[in-house]
């Protein structure tokens, strides 16, 4: 029985669908095909069945899961018995919070690579409420995200990664308008950029607002970070984001902060991992790593200027 075909059955379980397993793994929809027959016959049983549209696990599926499971991690640790990282060939699949990923993590990923350079990091873009459900259901291996969330329970194992204030920001041209964050029960006629509803920014900001009972004109929902940042440096509208996503800005000019009557608003982010979870010598490498950018940036060390400048080009 190939592994692959274990490592592809694992694959198509977590995205629930075999099309975006095969763009996952570099397959065609033929190979993944294959793969999967070439199982089902070696086991004598139907793995997937059609509901509807979509293919699900079968109840033989279901069964197989833990196993499956069990042997690809008992592989990932035969590759990394070494103590010496740079020999060490495992992988780990980390979900990670847009604005980390994009203004934190690159200089991380690239301590990480310069360590262990034969791993493999698999980083997914990821809401924190979604870091959350895929720590409890086993799909990530680790999450750095915010746990202002909340719903960590006892199961997980969480590393602080850092404080970070939260600001409301538009260009210079939009703060001469004048708009009023602060007065009570009024119209701001300016649209709101933010992410989407379950951002955890968007739901701080959008609960001051229903506090207050200011009315936004309309909320422009957007996917990418950088291109919210944009549209407002560039006259939209506001928005609401952890200061180090906006700092290169505010330090150019190019946006300003704006006043609100929320007090310090603040971002605390974590490292996580299932308490269960067996911690590979690469997973253990990441945390520490995110323990070194904690500490240097207490201490000075690393500038929030310098990862603020880094760009969501740089997504693994």
């Amino acid at each position: 029985m190939d592994l692959k075909y274990l490592n592809t059955f694992r694959v198509i379980a977590e995205e629930g669908s075999f099309t975006r397993a095969a763009e996952r793994l570099g397959y065609t929809q033929s190979t993944m095909t294959f793969q999967m027959g070439q199982l089902e016959q070696a086991l004598s049983a139907r793995l997937f069945e059609k509901v509807g549209r979509r293919m699900v696990l079968s109840q033989a599926g279901r069964q197989l899961l833990p196993y499956v499971e069990r042997v690809l991690e008992a592989v990932n640790q035969m590759h990394c018995f070494t103590q010496d990282l740079t020999q060490c060939r495992g992988e780990i699949t980390i979900g990670v919070a847009e604005t980390l990923l994009c203004y934190r993590l690159p200089p991380l990923l690239k301590a990480f690579h310069r360590r262990a350079p034969q791993a493999r990091l698999l980083i997914r873009s990821m809401g924190c409420y979604d870091i959350r459900d895929g720590l409890m259901d086993g799909s990530l291996d680790v999450g750095l995200f915010y746990e202002n969330i909340g719903g960590l329970s006892s199961q997980f194992v969480t590393h602080p990664v850092g404080t970070f204030p939260v600001v409301l920001t538009a260009a210079p041209q939009v703060k001469a308008l004048g708009p009023d964050f602060v007065a009570p029960d009024h119209q701001v006629p300016l649209p709101f950029l933010i992410n989407e509803p379950n951002s955890i920014f968007r739901q701080m900001f959008e609960g001051y607002l229903r506090e207050k009972a200011i009315r936004m004109d309309h909320t422009i929902e957007l996917g990418s970070i950088p291109t919210i940042k944009h549209l407002v440096e560039n006259e939209v509208g506001v928005t609401f984001l952890p200061r180090f996503a906006v700092e290169d800005a505010l330090a150019a000019g190019r946006l300003v902060e704006l006043e609100t009557g929320m007090e310090e608003p603040v971002l605390s982010a974590v490292c996580a991992h299932h308490k269960s979870k067996w911690i590979s010598p690469l997973m253990q490498l990441f945390i520490d790593l995110c323990a070194e950018a904690k500490d240097g940036c207490t201490r000075g060390e690393r500038s929030e200027s310098e990862i603020g400048r880094a760009s969501c080009r740089e997504r693994v």
